[in-house]
């Protein structure tokens, strides 16, 4: 069974082979440089899965032939074909695998982290900002720069924050008594968590005619400028219906560049989801580029329990984990995530 991320690389390297093969990218000399870097860096898996494929093939055919062969000469011929493919074979997946074990480019990448509230209403939302202070917290003790983008919304920099974050995107459920709850019945909440890489424009092109644009004046903190000056933004991307906003920035310039990021980053999200649907409907990780309407995660207060439906994986330190405390969490997902890459 070949893993999800070489499906993945492949499909990404027919992609930018037919990309370079549009006139208007010959145009753009950057985004030629960068589309010719990304095909030199998957080239070798592209190749080696190539070759792979074909050894397969010729042991399969050589099996087909064998099992009807009645000449033992021939059937002894065969059987040393097969031994000889197979020990390529076997050199071929070690040679995968080394391929593989580099990081993933997109792991270096900050983030874009979106918590909102879904089912429990109030609950809910409550949920959601103590999640956003979980992550929040784990950033202070990475030294990772947070930054607030509308909210719910905030930008992480750092050293390798997505390959950190990037198992975080789904459905987290709560199960606790709501501070509002005079009864003391535990309730069950749902939060979902988008995690987001910083995509670079020549990674996802958006059709200026495809985007509306409205400025308006932003609420709260901000400087004697607010409520007097349009500097806030809102993007509306026709094709998806995505709306972004965007007015933490003292300027709309500022601010519509931060919502195209967002922008961005949201349909790179789409992309891999549909690419992942494509791969396999029977993941365990999802590798941040997850399904958002799945639950990934259990938040059992009461027991004092965190479990990860993924990996069926319990820890039982739950507060200290709300404090930030993530990862023995997240390196458990990453030995996981290398499991299936190796497989």
């Amino acid at each position: 069974m070949t893993s999800n991320r070489v499906i993945t690389l492949i499909d990404r390297y027919t992609k930018i082979q037919r990309e370079l093969e549009k006139p208007d990218v010959f145009r753009d000399p950057e985004k030629l440089k960068t589309l010719s870097k990304e095909l030199h860096e998957i080239e070798p898996i592209y190749k080696t899965y190539q070759k792979l494929t074909s050894i397969e093939k010729q042991i399969l055919e050589t099996q087909n032939l064998l099992s009807t062969e009645k000449d033992q000469e021939l059937i002894s011929l065969a059987q040393n074909e097969i031994h000889r493919l197979e020990e390529e074979k076997t050199s071929l997946k070690k040679e995968l695998e080394k391929h593989l074990s580099v990081e993933d480019p997109m792991d270096t990448k900050p983030v874009i982290l979106e918590i909102r509230g879904a089912a429990g209403g109030e609950e809910a939302d409550i949920f959601a900002h103590d999640l956003l202070r979980m992550y929040s917290r784990y950033a202070i003790k990475k030294a990772w720069e947070v930054e607030n983008l509308d909210g719910n919304v905030v930008k992480i920099i750092g050293k390798g924050v997505f390959g950190h974050l990037k198992f975080e995107s789904g459905v987290h459920r709560v199960q606790r008594v709501p501070i509002t709850e005079a009864q003391g019945r535990v309730h069950t909440s749902t939060a979902t968590v988008a995690v987001l890489p910083e995509v670079e424009e020549t990674d996802i092109y958006i059709d200026p005619r495809d985007v509306t644009f409205d400025a308006f004046r932003a609420s709260g903190h901000g400087g004697q400028n607010v409520n007097k000056v349009s500097t806030a933004v809102r993007l509306r991307h026709i094709p998806t219906g995505i709306v972004v906003e965007c007015q933490t920035q003292r300027y709309q310039a500022q601010n519509r560049a931060l919502a195209m990021e967002m922008l961005r980053s949201k349909l790179w999200a789409i992309q891999e989801e549909e690419t992942q649907k494509e791969i396999s409907q029977k993941r365990r990780l999802q590798v941040g580029r997850g399904m958002r309407a799945e639950k990934i995660r259990t938040y059992n207060v009461p027991q004092n329990r965190l479990t990860d439906h993924r990996i069926g994986t319990s820890w039982h330190n739950l507060e200290e984990i709300m404090e930030g405390n993530l990862d023995p969490i997240f390196d458990t997902l990453k030995e996981e995530e290398k499991k299936e890459n190796m497989q």
